[in-house]
């Protein structure tokens, strides 16, 4: 399950201080067993709550689940059912032509709930693009994540309210944000813990490598939290790497585990064993939640082009919420009123982030060309005069 080397279980060091300069020979070992990525072998996957919604034991991570009472269970359910409600509105407003452009979780909220829910008030969080779950466990109102879909703000949030940074675009550099703050935790003393957000795609930028490098070696405690969708837009994660993501961590020196990203009760208590980890000065962890994109990558995107439905349908039956749901009826966690009244609260915040949305100003469509240089510049001059001439163009005959 796990690839872990003796200096990934050393003390936390001092963001200043070198590795190896101790004196002191060490000798890595591992603790693993073979290879998962060998031949003939399935790499091991964490689980533990089957699609059947069947509780299963596990000896390593009962644990962190083991004091999650029943109304925890619900909270963990309503997590997920607002969160796809709110994610299919925003897909909704953006066929409206509300929103430019947006990225939808839908068959990841386990992932985003359930490692969004093991973090605590002071740990910080560096997002992708698609982290809508993860935002809605640090508080963040949903009606906040969609000016920057509609281009009328660079995000809606002030990222220190809730230890929740800004969506990142750029792919993978937010890894490097998230290391270099988990440094200065480490350098500044306090027991707090970091967490990057990124794709499977991500996973082959620079930008991560370079993360990975510098945690292992300054013991920075991060926890790399990669949502293994099985895309990366087009491209199936087999073409990316030839091993699964979880074990690359072991070339760095850290541990990795991969765990059934459809589970929220797995993603809840192995995000809580790396973080403690992260906190303990054992430095980072690489966490690969294996799930899926069930829909498009953002929607500008045609999945159909690349992917069959049978993929999809093979999916559908690990659905996160349905799973949770069969678990929470068959322990007689949750009775029909409960989802009865999940049900009209899902309703209201459709209505309340379609009016908060209709409410925004319209973007405004020449911002693009504002500040790209300080004194102005001939071409941007050029593009800016076509660009209102298309826009001119749209106008009625009448001037309306």
């Amino acid at each position: 399950m796990t690839v872990e080397s003796t200096a990934a279980r050393t003390p936390r060091r001092s963001a200043g201080s070198k590795a190896g300069t101790t004196g002191t020979k060490r000798t890595t070992r591992t603790t693993a067993k073979k290879d998962a990525g060998a031949k003939g072998t399935e790499p091991q996957l964490v689980q533990l709550l089957t699609p059947e919604g069947k509780r299963v034991k596990n000896a390593e991570f009962d644990k962190y689940v083991a004091g999650v009472t029943p109304e925890e269970l619900r909270g963990l359910y309503r997590d997920m059912v607002l969160t796809r409600r709110f994610d299919a509105e925003a897909t909704s407003l953006q066929r409206q032509g509300e929103l430019g452009l947006w990225a939808s979780l839908l068959g990841q909220e386990a992932a985003q709930i359930g490692s969004g829910r093991a973090l605590r008030d002071d740990d910080y969080v560096f997002p992708t693009y698609r982290e809508h779950g993860v935002a809605w466990c640090r508080g963040v109102d949903p009606t906040n994540l969609l000016g920057m879909f509609r281009g009328v703000n660079n995000g809606g949030w002030d990222p220190n309210g809730n230890n929740f940074h800004l969506y990142t675009i750029v792919i993978g550099s937010q890894t490097l944000h998230a290391t270099g703050y988990a440094m200065g935790v480490a350098k500044d003393g306090a027991d707090s813990a970091v967490i990057a957000y990124f794709g499977d795609g991500a996973s082959s930028q620079g930008d991560v490598a370079e993360s990975f490098t510098f945690s292992a070696v300054y013991n920075a405690p991060v926890v790399f939290f990669c949502q293994n969708n099985q895309w990366a837009i087009s491209e199936p994660t087999e073409k990316q790497s030839r091993v699964p993501i979880y074990q690359r961590a072991q070339g760095f020196g850290f541990p990795g585990v991969r765990v059934d990203g459809n589970d929220v009760l797995g993603c809840l208590a192995v995000t809580r064993w790396a973080l403690e980890r992260a906190r303990a000065g054992e430095g980072p962890t690489l966490v690969e939640a294996f799930t899926y994109r069930m829909g498009a990558h953002t929607t500008s995107d045609d999945p159909t082009r690349y992917r069959g439905d049978e993929e999809r349908q093979a999916w559908e039956a690990k659905d996160p919420i349905l799973r949770l749901r069969r678990y929470l009826e068959g322990s007689n966690h949750a009775d029909e009123g409960f989802f009865a009244e999940l049900e009209a609260e899902s309703e209201a915040l459709g209505k309340r982030v379609r009016e908060a949305v209709r409410a925004m100003p319209d973007p405004d469509h020449f911002a693009i060309f504002e500040n790209v240089y300080a004194d102005g510049h001939a071409l941007v001059d050029e593009e800016r005069a076509q660009f209102a001439a298309y826009q001119a163009s749209f106008a009625d005959e009448g001037g309306n």
